[in-house]
């Protein structure tokens, strides 16, 4: 099971990637697309074009992990523009449920323990 930390930055591609990728062609597009450094220990997610798949990676102490998952029916709903944005690892772990995020309001002092 992944576990996302308490104080990890999460962010989504929201342009659709090629799902072919490896740990470092991932690596790479946070590098260019988003001028981040993807060894920091955040989390990065990537949808599909069709948004019914999504990878996440993430610097796992001593290499790269990818966390993969597709789902048989619907689709992850992200606004489908050019780039990305931070999210929660709440809103994370919502997405990742099939929630749609723009419909969601939270208040501002969650700290419960996510599991993911």
């Amino acid at each position: 099971m992944l576990e996302i930390k308490e104080d990890i930055r999460v962010y989504v591609f929201t342009k659709p990637c090629d799902m072919r990728c490896g740990f470092y062609r991932l690596a790479e597009l946070v590098k260019s697309e988003a001028r981040l450094n993807p060894l920091s220990g955040e989390a990065f997610v990537f949808l599909s074009r069709c948004r019914k798949r999504v990878k996440l990676l993430y610097w796992d102490k001593d290499g790269y992990a990818v966390w993969y998952k597709g789902l048989e029916a619907g689709a992850f709903r992200v606004e489908n523009k050019d780039g990305y944005e931070e999210i929660t690892r709440v809103d994370l772990r919502k997405l990742l449920s099939g929630i749609e995020l723009n419909r969601i309001k939270f208040s501002k002092n969650i700290s419960e323990k996510v599991r993911i």
